[in-house]
């Protein structure tokens, strides 16, 4: 018997978060070097905490090669798109109005592992909180 993917596959314990997920807007926020998303970078960085962007991320955030870009795509950790985060990700998008399948995936991403989620887009975000309660959306 298949065992249906949820967001409850992912779920560790609430609200203890195991490193961070950035969003494109967390991207393009660092790329810019806006204070308070480069400080939250900078502090993990320095305490160890892996920062990690799903690969989907990448696909919106990279508009060709920059000094920049490249310096900050050695510092996180790409997460690839496998079946079951597409399928947890798709049940998310089903079930949430107006959500966006990047959202979705960054959503279940940060679900998967109990990580923080830092974007440009928290009611966006927050909204996707309904299926993945273990995710905590802070804005850049």
């Amino acid at each position: 018997m298949e065992r249906r993917r949820t967001a409850a596959t992912f779920a560790p314990q609430p609200f203890v978060s195991l490193g961070i997920t950035f969003d494109t807007g967390a991207l393009i926020a660092l790329e810019r070097r806006k204070q308070r998303i480069s400080r939250v970078y900078t502090t993990a960085v320095a305490d160890g905490i892996i920062v990690t962007v799903p690969a989907a991320v990448i696909v919106e955030w990279w508009r060709g090669r920059s000094d920049a870009r490249d310096t900050i795509l050695r510092g996180v950790r790409v997460e690839p798109l496998d079946t079951q985060l597409a399928q947890v990700a798709g049940v998310a998008l089903a079930a949430t109005r107006g959500a966006t399948p990047v959202d979705a995936l960054v959503m279940a991403s940060a679900a998967r592992r109990g990580d923080v989620v830092y974007t440009s887009d928290f009611e966006d975000l927050d909204r996707l909180r309904t299926h993945f309660p273990v995710v905590r959306v802070l804005s850049v």
